[in-house]
């Protein structure tokens, strides 16, 4: 490989980039299995550690606040590292604070720190992100990407998996977080280093603006919703895959739970990490849009794979084998999908879309599992990982539909409007955010039946179908309206 592929990882952007993607991951796993892992430790009731899960919400629906971020500038470093910092220290403060805790006594103050902690995490995530966006070129974005999900992915083992068995076998349960919150002192470091974003970037000059003006200014675009159902889309059938492979590995093919632990979860997870890598090295020599065609087809492919293995005889080598190809594919496709969210970032509110995007990239996989677990009890397996490489599809064909709206984007850093049919799109628009809305409403509903405030379920469903049905009209509507609008100017064009 060309010495000057991996010069991109020697700079010093690169270094940044890892540390913060550390520095951006570690919560995470902190908050989710770690935390659940010790209350289950402590004999914590089944229901509250399930409450629990509702604390990463907060990633969800961090676009909530992300305007915020946009339009006010803290009074040292700058728009992007004085948020970037201040979230840090918030994180380095409530993860050393969880130490001195015990879930057996000190539940409630548990559950505030908790909440504190994803908050603080899903800001630093929002604020690192824009960051990103704003620092590298389009030349630097694939690898950026790749680098920051290797950060990420590193700091979701330490947190997670290494965090448990030190606290298991040496150091206790309260000294890991001690030793946790020692472990963001490097993302600290990074951000004092970090170069600021160029400050004459026009920024929202007030509140409404940050709020108003990312949404116009997204939406006003050529082939907007076509790019948003691609984002919604793009690893549907990754996520289709992904959704059901530990129980499928264990009960459907009938592997030993801890051979799919090491395998499906390290092997997989360094797989990912290289896929990661390899798609930031390719994409130097690769467009936007051709990198994103191309990992996505790999991505449906690697999913055959489970299905070889729904249909053959177990072995270790088959399993390692799958979980590999699949993992490398997918890191690969992430990298790409990465590069393609900053690409779409206009930088004087970079926080608010990218934070607007990244969460409509995760309907897909938030809301499959329940389908993907219909389909198993109705068709089973072969069939199931076969329809995954399908459902691949319809992303690839809105990608191909998007080629010269992402070529343009690449290029250039404005993006060309649009001005057909506007009644019409502005009704797409308003069924989506009353769609988002309603989903609000669905995990108020949550959170108050599992504090005891009941509320009739017949309600909560009737929200979470209602919610999902308007976004998803909105989509459909407003991808029906480019495509038309798509039409007639090739039409006015001939």
């Amino acid at each position: 490989m060309p010495n000057h592929y991996l010069q991109i990882f020697t700079r010093r952007n690169s270094a940044l980039l890892l540390l913060l993607g550390f520095a951006s991951g570690l919560p995470l796993a902190l908050t989710s299995g770690t935390l659940q892992a010790w209350m289950a430790v402590e004999n914590v009731d089944i229901k509250t550690i399930g409450f629990f899960s509702l604390v990463g919400q907060a990633y969800v629906f961090k676009f909530l606040w992300s305007p915020l971020m946009d339009r006010y500038t803290p009074p040292f470093l700058g728009r992007r590292r004085g948020w970037l910092l201040i979230t840090q220290l918030l994180l380095i403060v409530g993860i050393a604070m969880m130490g001195f805790l015990q879930p057996s006594r000190d539940l409630t103050l548990l559950a505030a720190l908790a909440v504190l902690i994803a908050f603080c995490s899903a800001s630093q995530d929002i604020v690192f992100d824009a960051w990103k966006t704003d620092v590298l070129s389009a030349a630097e974005r694939g690898n950026g990407a790749a680098i920051s999900v290797l950060g990420y992915r590193l700091a979701m083992l330490v947190s997670g998996g290494l965090a448990l068995w030190l606290a298991d076998r040496y150091l206790g349960w309260q000294a890991i977080w001690w030793l946790m919150a020692l472990m963001m002192v490097p993302g600290v470091i990074a951000t004092l280093l970090a170069k600021e974003p160029d400050s004459s970037i026009d920024v929202p000059r007030n509140l409404e603006q940050a709020v108003v003006a990312p949404l116009r200014d997204f939406f006003n675009r050529n082939n907007a919703w076509l790019i948003l159902s691609l984002i919604v889309l793009y690893k549907l059938g990754d996520a289709f895959a992904a959704s059901l492979t530990t129980i499928f590995l264990i009960r459907g093919v009938g592997f030993d739970a801890g051979d799919v632990g090491l395998i499906n979860k390290t092997l997989g997870l360094i797989a990912t990490i290289v896929g990661a890598l390899v798609g930031g090295v390719l994409m130097q020599r690769l467009s936007l849009f051709r990198a994103l065609m191309l990992f996505g087809i790999l991505q449906a492919v690697s999913n055959l794979g489970y299905w070889i293995l729904s249909v053959t005889d177990k072995h270790l080598y088959s399993m390692a084998a799958a979980v590999t190809v699949e993992n490398l594919c997918g890191g690969m496709g992430t990298a790409a999908f990465v590069a393609l969210l900053m690409t779409l970032c206009n930088r004087s509110f970079s926080a608010t879309q990218f934070a607007l995007l990244s969460a409509l990239s995760a309907v897909g996989r938030v809301y499959v599992g329940p389908v993907a677990g219909w389909f198993v009890d109705g068709w089973g397996w072969p069939t199931f990982y076969a329809f995954s490489v399908v459902a691949a599809l319809p992303g690839l064909l809105l990608l191909a539909g998007c080629r010269s709206t992402l070529e343009y984007a690449q290029k250039h850093p404005d993006f060309p409007p649009r001005t057909a049919f506007p009644n019409a799109y502005r009704w797409a628009l308003r069924s989506l955010v009353l769609g988002s809305l309603l989903l609000i409403l669905w995990l108020i509903a949550l959170a108050l039946n599992a504090s005891d405030l009941t509320v009739p379920d017949v309600i909560v469903s009737g929200l979470l179908k209602t919610a999902v049905s308007l976004m998803l009209a909105g989509i459909g509507a407003g991808t029906l309206l480019d495509f038309l609008a798509g039409r007639k100017l090739s039409f006015s064009a001939d």
